[in-house]
């Protein structure tokens, strides 16, 4: 029967856990701050750690680097209700075998624990602790992009090339900010080439660097960016728009270290990670003969697939929220529930890009404090096949102030009189839905939350919204 270390200061969540892991079979040991997890740790017998993150005094990330030495093997488990991209990379960089955000479900939490205990891999050697800036800008608590901040904390300190997939807009650049900012040629220069930005004739010269003389124009020497990123990272971004000649000679330099300047004969060493990116489908590219073989195969030695936003439940509504705050100057602003709902039911083709333009488009269109869905200039969808007659001034004023109402069918659907304002009937609406799934789950929130597509955080913030118990 595995040991299993909590380290929480939440008293109540604690005893919970402790009384979960008890039913699950698991022997328990219980601290509840870093210091006297530490403690503990020292008296040996401890299988598996749970660490909160925010603990007082030391946090959760001194406990894993103090681990790593006491007890070197010992899987973690970080758990916190803040996941940021930051934090997540940090927690894996430092051996954490996973990192999970509260609450955590009971099955969640017995097949991270059979995993970690039956793995038992040994802990990341320590490393600098760098809150980045680029891993605060991933900002997400959907269950894909946590999968990509613990593949980033684990390769992170690898020297091996990685190729970031992903449509355009997705954030690719960032995660090439978070290589680099989280391994050790951090204190290097970190370099970003797009490779579709600049004409075929003058890629070579700017990836390579050129001689005086090479060529007309070339009035002086120029180091290019392979030995500009010297000692940190060369980011490649749309390496799939480059034209096959220029990469036969990024594949040298893959293999062999060393640029050659255009003009030039004298190879120079550099000491370099590259990091390439594209939203192409590169293995259709190589069986079309438009990108080289050998060169994907040398390029994915790690991939990283970004998820699309329509992809990552609820972080429209997290994203929308932070360029709202990010980008107003002065007066705060806010945004309505129909505008809310409407960027929640958009595709977004143009993914995080696209959304973080629209709250610019919102920030300057909207005139006071609410920011409503006709300031968001997104395409609406038809309500219903009939065109609807036109309003007279009448009409819509008295629409303004209708009241609206919603009422359960025999079926069990929603029946709404759309007589009223658009945001008060969604909100009617939601409401109306939590609380037939709430009903349909005998109270089971996790259930009701599954029902309704939701997180269980997404669920518990809108119980809290319409005051539901």
């Amino acid at each position: 029967m595995a040991l299993i270390l909590i380290v929480d200061d939440d008293t109540a969540f604690r005893m919970t856990l402790a009384e979960t892991l008890d039913d699950l079979g698991y022997q328990v040991r219980q601290a509840g701050s870093c210091e006297a997890g530490l403690a503990s740790l020292g008296d040996g017998g401890i299988d598996l750690a749970l660490v909160d993150l925010r603990l007082p005094g030391d946090d959760g990330l001194a406990f894993l680097r103090a681990a790593a030495t006491m007890a070197p093997g010992l899987p973690c488990i970080v758990l916190t209700a803040y996941a940021s991209g930051s934090n997540t990379i940090d927690a894996m960089r430092l051996g954490a075998f996973d990192h999970l955000t509260k609450p955590v479900g009971r099955d969640e939490l017995a097949q991270a624990l059979a995993r970690a205990l039956r793995a038992h891999q040994p802990a990341v050697a320590e490393a600098v602790d760098d809150d980045t800036q680029a891993g605060e800008q991933m900002l997400s608590n959907s269950a894909p992009m946590r999968a990509i901040f613990k593949r980033i904390g684990l390769v992170a300190d690898s020297d091996n090339s990685v190729l970031v997939l992903g449509e355009t807009g997705t954030g690719k650049e960032l995660v090439a900010q978070a290589l680099h900012a989280n391994s050790a040629r951090a204190a290097g220069p970190f370099v970003a080439v797009n490779c579709a930005a600049i004409p075929a004739e003058l890629l070579e010269s700017e990836l390579f660097g050129h001689v005086k003389g090479a060529f007309s124009g070339a009035a002086s020497d120029r180091l290019g960016r392979f030995r500009e990123a010297d000692g940190g990272t060369l980011f490649l971004d749309e390496i799939g728009d480059m034209a096959l000649p220029t990469q036969a000679k990024i594949l040298r330099v893959l293999q062999e270290r060393e640029v050659t300047p255009v003009g030039g004969r004298q190879a120079v060493a550099v000491d370099l990670r590259v990091v390439a990116a594209t939203h192409r489908d590169l293995e259709a590219e190589v069986a079309a003969g438009r990108f080289r073989a050998d060169l994907w195969y040398r390029l994915q030695v790690i991939t990283i697939k970004l998820p699309p936003l329509r992809a990552r439940d609820g972080d429209v509504a997290l994203l929308a929220t932070h360029f709202l705050r990010q980008h107003v100057h002065g007066r705060a602003k806010r945004l309505a529930p129909a505008a809310l709902a409407a960027l929640q039911g958009h595709p977004w083709p143009g993914n995080v890009r696209e959304l973080r333009n629209t709250m610019l488009r919102a920030i300057a269109l909207s005139e006071g404090d609410l920011i409503d869905i006709e300031h968001l200039g997104l395409d609406a969808a038809p309500l219903s096949r009939a065109a609807p007659a036109p309003a007279t001034e009448a009409a819509t004023a008295a629409a303004a102030t209708a009241p609206v109402t919603v009422a359960a069918t025999p079926a069990g659907t929603a029946e709404i009189d759309w007589d009223g304002p658009l945001d008060r009937a969604v909100e009617l609406l939601e409401s109306c839905m939590l609380r037939r799934a709430l009903a349909a789950a005998d109270g089971n929130r996790s259930e009701a939350a599954r029902r309704l597509g939701l997180s269980r955080q997404q669920l518990y913030r809108k119980l809290a919204q319409y005051d539901i118990e």
